[in-house]
């Protein structure tokens, strides 16, 4: 038998949570972020999104790219007030529900509370109940597997969704872009098309050696995937073992206090994060990618969990010193705590299941 998963994508949601809770917002491009030199955008309303404002851009590149860009600070504490009262719908129809952040998750509703042997009206159903008890609209992807509704998730955005019915989805994938698959970046996008891959049939002409030569250990999924396979389960009680953020920059940077003052918004949203979810790591690890895609990481154990954001940042600080520019400037910038003990990750892991 089939299996019926659904893929739940909120629509800009840190965005239409702001558009709703202030009137005067509604209607006007906005995007959740800090507006100030060296900033970056979280979030972007469907409005913003018109003049090309996507989330990690910096502000100013947002701002250049639509002068009537309104900043708004973000609110986690209210954005996983609303994601709670979200999942809560979610249980109503199945216990198998995976929270992949706060915007988004996968349901298997092969066998289901409601006895409802439709996954589409079930996803219909659900993005009603969404929209009356939030005020705020979802997408949503249906199909036999995880890998397949994700990607019909983006399908018909926003407001709407999409189904992969068993019968199409060989020639689904094979009409994918290879950028549509999971694990294909820029640099392995480049790849691909290096060898003559830019679809998902193109992909499927090479044998699972071939492609594990190529690609190493990505090279199994990507030959599952471009034949429509992945057997992953919902996993209920996803485990947090780090919080991390990044950005790329349009253009590569090697002033070090412009690149550390980017770390600190991305610390400082990472933070935010960790109080929201209750994760408090013992290890700060930084991220940098130079211009030649060379990724280098410097990573640093406290000898206590992390619990306030000014000690993580004199540590952070510090090891950006460390960071060598003297060669190629930077593309890529991360932060990311992770290194939680046992304890916090058995609270982390009953806190999750009281959730449902």
């Amino acid at each position: 038998m089939w299996r019926k998963i659904i893929h739940i994508d909120m629509d800009a949601f840190y965005a239409s949570v702001e558009q709703r809770d202030n009137p005067q917002l509604r209607g006007k491009a906005i995007a959740v972020g800090y507006g100030e030199a060296r900033g970056v955008v979280s979030t972007a309303s469907y409005e913003a999104r018109k003049f090309g404002v996507r989330s990690a851009m910096p502000s100013l590149t947002a701002r250049h790219k639509c002068p009537g860009l309104i900043f708004v600070p973000p609110r986690f504490d209210v954005y996983h007030e609303v994601s709670m009262q979200i999942r809560e719908i979610f249980r109503e129809y199945t216990d198998l529900v995976e929270p992949l952040s706060l915007d988004e998750a996968f349901l298997d509703v092969t066998v289901n509370h409601k006895n409802n042997p439709s996954a589409t009206l079930i996803a219909k159903e659900i993005r009603k109940q969404i929209f009356e008890t939030t005020g705020l609209t979802a997408s949503a992807g249906i199909s036999i597997n995880k890998f397949l509704a994700k990607i019909a998730s983006d399908y018909n955005k926003p407001n709407g969704q999409f189904v992969v019915l068993p019968e199409n989805v060989e020639k689904f994938v094979e009409n994918l872009k290879i950028e549509q698959f999971f694990g294909v970046g820029k640099v392995t996008a480049r790849k691909m098309h290096a060898h003559g891959i830019f679809t998902g049939y193109d992909l499927k002409q090479y044998t699972e050696m071939e492609l594990v030569k190529l690609f190493g250990k990505m090279g199994h999924e990507f030959y599952l995937h471009a034949r429509g396979i992945d057997n992953r389960e919902i996993e209920i009680n996803r485990i947090t073992k780090s919080i991390s953020n990044e950005t790329t920059f349009l253009q590569n940077k090697d002033n070090l206090i412009l690149l550390t003052v980017e770390l600190y918004h991305l610390a400082k949203e990472v933070f935010s994060r960790m109080q929201k979810e209750n994760f408090f790591g013992k290890t700060i690890t930084i991220k940098v990618k130079y211009a030649d895609f060379k990724i280098i990481t410097r990573s640093k154990t406290l000898m206590q969990k992390i619990t306030e954001f000014h000690s993580m940042w004199t540590v952070a600080r510090e090891m950006m010193k460390q960071i060598d520019l003297s060669g190629q400037p930077v593309r890529l910038i991360g932060f990311g705590v992770g290194n939680a003990s046992d304890e916090l990750v058995k609270k982390q892991v009953q806190m999750e299941l009281s959730l449902f």
